[in-house]
């Protein structure tokens, strides 16, 4: 394998303006990035700069010890993050984070080299992250930053924000094959070449899934192409670089509790044995990293086609209620930013500023009735133009010896352009009134105070607003598209208010801990849902909070980790359906130990806790806890490495999701209210062998 996670060196290779970037931290020089350290993510020692205890950084040599089971799991590194799935693994995961249901993304940014992956206005979903564009052995580190007291984040990021960076260079070369049960296959390769003076590197990775599933083979096909060219100029680090993502995949979606009991179908079964999707992302970015400037732009090339049906034949009797839900479009955008050094009163101060821009030309955003993926009928289908630009402003004054401050300001401005491409739709609805235009801004004020008690520990003060933009088809929507009648366009921008006290410490290279209080206040609202193609309206909420993270050393060998987040969320404003805020997660707890012996053998056995939820707003129905236990095996025998998962090690059947609704099964004269659940997959064992060269 690589050095990046070989059991010697086991280590990430870093470079230290791009962290501090990153961080939010003062940059570096550039001579200093020319030096690589050894550090290993978990172990960084963020005391002294870091803006609150909610943030951190991961690196490859955690992601390399942690047996995933789909690539959206490397965001259950974030800690009290959950990621699960109710669809089929070519879909983008399910997100929970601080008493949110993210549903696909929402309130939670992520980035992959700059480039932002949330999709507004998307056809199935606002904010919808799809994390299978990512190979996990190309991650260099994740750095994630809870809460909204950042200055350089804007859109979606009330609960938080990931940037994912990627590796330049691989000093070794990797071949891996991955098999396992269920018709699970998977290659990767990468390396990278030295050309004139900079460095070329190339991954690709292929994957086929059929899954469990006792009446469809999931038939996920799925690749990945990746190259990367990165060299020093103009005492700037430089990279362009290229993704290809295409995948296509049948999926098990939720099913109803009462189907399993009646004996309709088993667990591992489906009502609709047709809904599925295909997928596909393009993109070409660039971006140049010297002492004080930093530059980056991207064009993105995008397309989705999702079949689903989660309520059966609620709607139609007689052909069913799948529908079809597509986006197509291209995204273009770029961020820069400037730090600067000076004094205010006596005092030493960082200055840093940035802007963004982001467009997103959307040449159909579309929702269709279908019957086994054959389009019968259309709801709703749209182009939309929407832009975006941002500026902000971060200040850091160090007070005192012991005492700093941040304060952070930022602008956004957004327009929205939709345009109905059809006229009556198949309801007989006319939806040309549905056309329009809307813009609307928002300033965001964010600041922390940050007080070291010693070179070992510090404590934290924080409060920032944070927002979301809405689908832009919702900005200007008069008529539902299902019934003709009127209704409400949404709020264009809506923001939240979070404040946060913390502790971390970083005691004598063993103990890595933080523990923040945190409290997040959002607007009432109304939301665009993409499913049914019109607006449903949501509640102002209060979510509060307790987060702990420890990560131990035991011995050289062996290293202890765990997390715990308990949430309070609910409704501010009493109705009497009640105010629990359906979908929030009170308890979640991740731990797990790793090893890594000289004698060549390493990996590590995790346990992730997601606690029982409301489903519904007087949490008479709740769903249960579900626990999953996963194992990794390996060892590395000079350029070999050998590796062995075992995916829910105890074979549990608790449930990945759950929602309560009304569906309607065939043979049933009407609706029925109804848990609908995603079990977790049942145990499976994956090996993998892999050569270095």
């Amino acid at each position: 394998m690589f050095k990046a996670i070989s059991v010697k060196h086991r280590h990430i290779l870093w470079t230290a303006g791009i962290l501090s970037a990153q961080l939010a931290l003062p940059q570096t020089s550039v001579a200093q990035t020319l030096e690589t350290m050894l550090i290993e993510g978990r172990k960084i020692n963020l005391v002294g700069d870091a803006i609150s205890a909610s943030q951190g950084v991961i690196g490859q040599h955690e992601i390399a010890l942690r047996p995933l089971l789909r690539t959206g799991e490397v965001l259950e590194m974030v800690p009290g993050m959950v990621v699960t799935q109710h669809s089929g693994t070519g879909k983008a995961n399910q997100y929970y984070l601080r008493g949110f249901n993210l549903d696909h993304g929402t309130d939670f940014a992520t980035f992959v080299d700059g480039m932002p992956l949330n999709m507004r206005t998307h056809g199935h979903g606002q904010g919808y992250t799809d994390l299978n564009p990512l190979i996990p052995e190309l991650v260099e580190k994740i750095t994630y930053k809870k809460g909204a007291y950042y200055a350089d984040v804007g859109d979606f990021s009330g609960a938080g924000s990931a940037s994912i960076k990627t590796l330049n260079r691989l000093d070794k070369g990797l071949i891996e094959v991955t098999l396992g049960e269920d018709g699970y296959g998977r290659l990767v390769t990468m390396d990278s070449v030295k050309i004139d003076q900079g460095d070329l590197l190339y991954a690709l990775e292929v994957n086929q899934y059929d899954g469990p599933w006792t009446d469809i083979d999931e038939d996920l096909k799925k690749t990945n192409l990746l190259l990367k060219y990165s060299q020093m100029v103009n005492e700037g680090l430089f990279d362009i670089t290229l993704m290809g993502y295409d995948n296509s995949w049948n999926s098990a979606d939720q099913i109803p509790t009462r189907a399993v009991s009646n004996g309709l179908i088993d667990e591992l079964g489906s009502i609709d044995d047709t809904a599925g999707g295909e997928s596909s992302r393009n993109s070409l970015s660039t971006s140049w990293r010297g002492d004080q400037f930093q530059v980056s732009a991207y064009a993105t090339q995008y397309d989705l086609q999702l079949w689903s049906n989660f309520t059966y034949f609620l709607d139609d009797p007689i052909n069913g209620d799948q529908f079809e839900q597509v986006d197509k479009r291209w995204i273009y955008g770029g961020q820069a930013s400037y730090q600067f050094e000076g004094s205010f009163a006596g005092k030493p101060m960082t200055n840093r500023i940035g802007t963004e821009l982001r467009y997103d030309q959307i040449d159909e955003v579309g929702l269709y009735r279908t019957t086994e993926r054959q389009r019968t009928g259309t709801i709703r289908k749209d182009t939309a133009d929407e832009f975006s630009a941002g500026i902000y402003w971060e200040n850091q004054l160090k007070l005192t010896d012991k005492l700093r401050s941040i304060v952070g300001a930022r602008y956004d401005y957004y327009d929205f352009d939709v345009t109905s491409d059809i006229g009556i739709n198949n309801y007989g609805v006319n939806l040309e009134p549905n056309s329009g235009t809307a813009d609307d801004d928002i300033i965001s004020v964010k600041g922390s105070l940050i007080y070291t008690l010693d070179n070992a520990w510090e404590i934290y003060g924080s409060v920032g607003q944070g927002f979301h933009s809405n689908d832009a088809r919702g900005t200007t929507i008069t008529v539902d598209p299902l019934d003709g009648s009127s209704v409400s366009g949404v709020d264009p921008l809506v923001g939240s208010l979070g404040y946060e006290l913390g502790l971390r410490g970083y005691w004598m290279e063993k103990l890595n801990t933080s523990i923040a209080l945190w409290q997040l206040n959002l607007d009432s609202e109304l939301l665009f849902v993409g499913d049914a193609g019109n607006t449903e309206a949501s509640r102002k909420s209060e979510r509060q909070g307790v987060e702990v993270t420890a990560y131990y050393n035991l011995t050289e060998a062996l290293t202890l980790d765990v997390e715990y987040a308990w949430t309070d969320a609910e409704f501010t404003d009493d109705a009497p359906e009640g105010n629990h805020i359906p979908g929030a997660v009170e308890h979640v707890i991740q731990a797990g130990i790793s090893a890594e012996l000289p004698s060549g053998w390493f990996g590590s056995l995790r346990v992730r806790y997601f606690g029982e939820r409301p489903l519904i707003e007087d949490a008479s129905v709740k769903s249960d806890s579900s626990t999953v236990v996963n194992l990794r095996i390996a060892r590395q025998l000079s350029n070999w490495t050998v590796k062995a998962d075992l995916l829910n090690l105890l074979d549990s059947n608790d449930h990945d999701i759950d929602y309560f609704y009304e569906s309607q099964l065939a043979g049933e004269t009407q609706a029925v209210e109804d848990i609908h659940y995603h079990v977790i997959e049942p145990r499976t064992v994956r090996l993998s062998v892999g050569y270095s060269f």
